[in-house]
């Protein structure tokens, strides 16, 4: 028997695969969709939730051509047809086609947005497909004419001598067809400083924030569209890392941080999305002299705690990044902007010196979310600031004196310690927050260093 194997074809993402068939005297067996062979082979696993057939009764019934709103997997259960596709995605293959004929040992993959028609060659033609998504009334998906004279197909019965569906002699010619936009991206958190960065990078995604979708809100998260997306960038947190020791601060923390992930997290496994989530290296009680991504976590505090539940709930789906980052500074409140207004005020402040790290810079971190998404590295856990010689808060704050012409040694220094003694409601710091960056370099993504991203920063 031939062995199972994909052939790719002009159409980006159509995959024609030919099945092994097993015949004898009582007629014929095959593994029609087999998971783990076939995604081992190329195939996208697609996730399918319906199996749909179609049943011609007569030799010429013409179907399509339709571009559906999901995947396909389309394969014939008995007789033969002759199966035509054009590319009616946005993008530069639009127009694109492909043709085939399909008997039991042929399947083909069909990505959403490619237009797709059948035309049967023998009577009591039966295929089959399977997709990603239910059927929902008032679905709008572009068609193209059969006839149309750019895609050209060569029919085997002639269309005159076709049977064929009012609707579908009535589609339109390719020129007049809307082509169909791929799923959009979700920013949650848009207004903070990740976000606003995140939306920079990603200029056609849709930004919200918490007024918008409240992702601890249950309701409100059913209520979403999500059928519409295929990317969400988790910025929203709670970062008011001591008024989470506050009984009111618990309880905020923990919906934003743990719940509200967990729900993201469901999402994307119903709707087969790809979940982006943003961790702190807070998840880590600070003791290792270094962290990596597979360091088993130990929250001190309660935002420490809820951001390591969160953490747990996101790689709950299959299709996750989780970017662990520290010291995080971008166009919004921050330790940078804060010490360059206390330089220009004239103030001398005394600034922790044993607490270790590296900058973040939100620019740093959505290049890094877009170069692992566009170079399908794996999924995981990743660890992501940016790079070069880990100082204190102190140093960092004597450089930001420095470059807002200000003595450095005007920056004191101290102990953790010593600077919450007496104080009330403080949380526990983790003293060491240098991450190891290695996996993240693997994957081609060079972060600039942070004192020269530093300097960037605050330059004009």
């Amino acid at each position: 028997m031939p062995d199972l194997t994909l052939e790719e074809t002009p159409i980006p993402g159509l995959l024609v695969t030919h099945l092994t068939v097993h015949g004898d005297a009582r007629g014929w067996f095959k593994e029609n969709w087999q998971r783990a062979k076939m995604t081992e082979l190329g195939l996208p696993d697609f996730g399918p939730v319906q199996n749909n057939m179609s049943f011609n009764a007569a030799r010429g019934a013409t179907r399509g051509i339709h571009a559906e709103p999901w995947d396909k997997f389309v394969s014939v259960a008995f007789g033969r047809v002759f199966a035509a596709w054009v590319d009616l995605r946005e993008g530069d293959s639009f127009g694109a086609t492909f043709s085939i004929e399909i008997g039991p040992d042929v399947a083909v993959f069909v990505p959403r947005g490619v237009g797709n028609s059948y035309q049967a060659l023998e009577d009591d033609t039966v295929y089959s497909y399977l997709v990603n998504d239910h059927w929902r009334p008032g679905i709008a998906y572009p068609a193209v004419n059969l006839a149309d004279e750019t895609a050209a197909f060569a029919w085997p019965i002639p269309l005159e001598s076709a049977e064929i569906s009012e609707k579908d002699l009535a589609n339109p010619r390719l020129a007049d067809v809307t082509p169909m936009k791929p799923k959009k991206t979700l920013i949650i958190g848009a207004n903070g400083q990740l976000g606003r960065a995140l939306a920079e990078v990603f200029p056609d995604a849709d930004a919200v924030d918490l007024d918008e979708l409240d992702i601890s809100d249950e309701k409100a998260v059913e209520a979403w569209p999500w059928a519409d997306y295929q990317l969400i960038l988790n910025a929203a947190a709670y970062t008011a890392v001591d008024l989470a020791e506050t009984d009111d601060g618990r309880r905020t923390a923990w919906a934003a941080n743990a719940t509200a992930p967990a729900r993201l997290a469901r999402v994307a496994t119903e709707h087969r999305l790809t979940l982006v989530h943003y961790s702190t290296e807070y998840v880590f009680d600070g003791t290792a002299t270094e962290h990596t991504e597979d360091e088993p976590i130990s929250p001190l505090g309660v935002y420490a705690q809820s951001k390591a539940a969160g953490d747990i709930a996101a790689a709950g789906t299959a299709r996750h990044y989780i970017l662990r980052t520290s010291w995080v500074v971008g166009d919004g409140k921050n330790f940078v902007a804060t010490m360059k207004g206390l330089a220009e005020k004239g103030v001398s402040p005394t600034v922790v010196d044993d607490q270790i790290g590296r900058l973040t810079f939100t620019d740093t971190l959505a290049a890094a979310t877009a170069h692992l998404l566009r170079s399908e590295a794996a999924y995981g856990i990743y660890n992501c600031t940016n790079a070069g010689e880990p100082c204190s808060w102190r140093d960092i704050a004597a450089e930001v004196y420095a470059l807002s012409g200000r003595e450095p040694g005007d920056v004191g220094a101290t102990s953790t310690e010593a600077y919450f003694a007496g104080k009330e409601g403080v949380a526990p710091r983790p003293l060491n927050s240098v991450m190891v960056l290695d996996k993240l370099t693997a994957t081609g993504f060079e972060p600039e260093d942070h004192l020269e991203a530093l300097r960037r920063y605050l330059t004009p």
